[in-house]
């Protein structure tokens, strides 16, 4: 397993000041690799990786977001994409207005999925 850099203090707090601001009461926070990460009923919502931030979106919406360029899947270790998961572009992850949007939609999706137990 390689290892992973650890997410900058400043990246941190914004994720919790976003999940803040977007969060309703199904979304839970605990870690995924070792990573602040977002949930609804079991399902991955967002989550940072070392200095990146993913969001899951639905099929149409990843379209949509890998045409931003900076946009790609996530893939925690190289060659393994994680199905609908993107990671943002920082500038879009920098800016409250684009980062809301985006949760948004992955806010949405996720809670169509089935709960899982």
């Amino acid at each position: 397993m390689p290892r992973f850099e650890k997410s900058s203090p400043e990246l941190v707090a914004r994720f919790g000041a976003a999940l803040d601001r977007n969060a309703g009461p199904d979304i839970t926070l605990r870690p995924m690799f070792g990573y602040p990460c977002a949930w609804i009923g079991g399902n991955m919502l967002t989550g940072l990786f070392a200095e990146q931030w993913w969001v899951r979106v639905s099929e149409p919406d990843r379209k949509a977001l890998l045409e931003i360029p900076g946009a790609h899947p996530f893939e925690p270790m190289p060659g393994r994409s994680m199905g609908r998961y993107v990671v943002l572009p920082a500038y879009v992850a920098a800016s409250d207005a684009d980062l809301d949007a985006w949760l948004a939609r992955a806010i949405l999706f996720t809670r169509t999925l089935p709960p899982k137990r």
